[in-house]
């Protein structure tokens, strides 16, 4: 178990031996890898515990470099626990490196099926039990993916908690795949309309850069082929804080002139190749319209949903953009088949995350009763216009929850927690003490 210092705090690595499957505990095990933080000088204080969990699916959890970000605040009074949730970071990894061990695309597929919220949450648990015993109790913070899986907490481990802070991640507890995606093209355009309102100048220059991917093959430096699709799910970054000025300036210096007539730079090129490769979080593509399988909700399945629905909304075909004179938008969090074929971090996994998204009767993650009687306490922000997580479906969720309390603010983006330093995190704090 080793143990290092930073400035300001001391970290301890800690490894946590899990079944696969919380059901056959005697079965398959896996490694699961959490980080605690504390303050330096309180390491042998008495603290209450801080469990976070990241956004995702698929994202290792943060890597502190001192006290920074929330953990300025965090760090005042909590023990923190900082967890690569199954899959993912330092935990047992679920890539195409490893998962090819596994067997064939219908082996790959059903150890996947074990790497969703309900199985993170029993994670938490046997966690919980090994540091704090059974009476102990944390808090839960929960960051966008990390708060639907506090929501799956609530409904089906509550013992587990002493209070919950959820951070752009009130999930909708009836809503299918279809739902979610039908909800979110309309909010992708606004955030692309009010990119484009900032800078207008870049309504030609993505016209450009979109047609040029349109007349040529272009492979980025990894491998992967950069299509007009690939480009436009660069909007991914507009539902962040800075994204829309990170976007511009990557667009703003993309071509070069060369003997042979303008070409997309190298580091234009490569700095897209950071932006849309799935190395370092495949399971977030891999897993990330399954987050919504509920057999109560879409027994059949998730099916490709943000493609599917995508067609109910040609604003954002890039072809057709460019043949009516048209602004090209970008979209935003979907993952779509094609993505298996033009990233080689994901060709390896195209037949598993095919069987994925036809995998029938996924368990429910919600219990709507037990949500409606809870007694611990539970504090959200809510971006008001979140670009990933529908805002009317958050307040539908804080209103089924018993006792939850609801910031809504639009001074941040679904980026606020790690934006805001520690504010964020306090103004949650002070709401579920009842400070405010």
């Amino acid at each position: 178990m080793a143990v290092h210092r930073q400035p300001g705090t001391v970290i301890t690595d800690r490894t946590f031996t899990l079944p696969l499957d919380h059901a056959d505990p005697a079965g398959e095990q896996i490694e699961v890898y959490a980080r605690e933080v504390v303050a330096a000088g309180k390491e042998h204080s008495e603290l209450p515990w801080l469990l976070f969990l990241q956004g995702g699916p698929g994202g290792r959890s943060p890597r502190p470099l001192g006290r920074d970000s929330w953990l300025t605040r965090a760090l005042d009074d909590h023990r923190v626990l900082l967890l690569d949730q199954r899959g993912t970071g330092r935990s047992t990894p679920a890539t195409r490196q490893t998962l090819s061990a596994r067997g064939d695309a219908a082996a790959q597929a059903r150890y996947l099926t074990h790497f969703r919220a309900d199985s993170i949450v029993r994670d938490c648990e046997a966690i919980r039990l090994t540091l704090l015993g059974d009476a102990g109790r944390w808090t839960l913070l929960g960051q966008s993916f990390g708060g639907f899986c506090a929501l799956t907490y609530l409904s089906f481990a509550p013992q587990g908690l002493r209070e919950v802070l959820i951070t752009g991640g009130l999930a909708g507890l009836l809503s299918s795949a279809e739902d979610v995606y039908r909800a979110a093209y309309p909010r992708v355009e606004r955030k692309n309309l009010a990119h484009y309102a900032r800078y207008p100048e870049d309504v030609a220059a993505v016209r450009e850069i979109a047609r040029h991917l349109s007349d040529r093959d272009v492979v980025l430096p990894g491998g992967g082929r950069l299509t007009p699709e690939a480009f436009q799910s660069l909007g991914l970054m507009l539902g962040s804080g800075t994204g829309s000025h990170t976007l511009h300036y990557l667009i703003e210096d993309a071509f070069v002139s060369t003997s042979t007539g303008p070409e997309l730079s190298d580091s234009f090129l490569s700095e897209v190749q950071g932006h849309l490769s799935f190395a370092t979080n495949p399971l977030y593509a891999v897993m990330h319209e399954a987050i919504y399988g509920q057999r109560s909700v879409s027994p059949a399945g998730t099916g490709w949903a943000a493609e599917r629905v995508r067609a109910e909304f040609p604003q954002f075909d890039a072809a057709a953009a460019l043949g009516g004179g048209r602004p090209v938008l970008f979209t935003g969090e979907t993952v779509h088949p094609w993505m298996f074929a033009t990233d080689p971090a994901l060709q390896p996994l195209r037949e598993t995350a095919e069987l994925l998204a036809q995998h029938e009767e996924w368990p429910d993650l919600y219990d709507p009763a037990a949500l409606a009687a809870n007694e611990v306490p539970v504090a959200a922000a809510v971006y008001h216009d979140d670009m990933y997580v529908h805002t009317a479906d958050s307040l539908a969720t804080a209103r089924a929850v018993r006792g939850l309390r609801t910031w809504i603010t639009d001074e941040y983006e679904h980026d606020g927690l790690r934006a805001s330093g520690g504010q964020v995190l306090d103004r949650l704090l002070r709401l579920v003490h009842g400070e405010l």
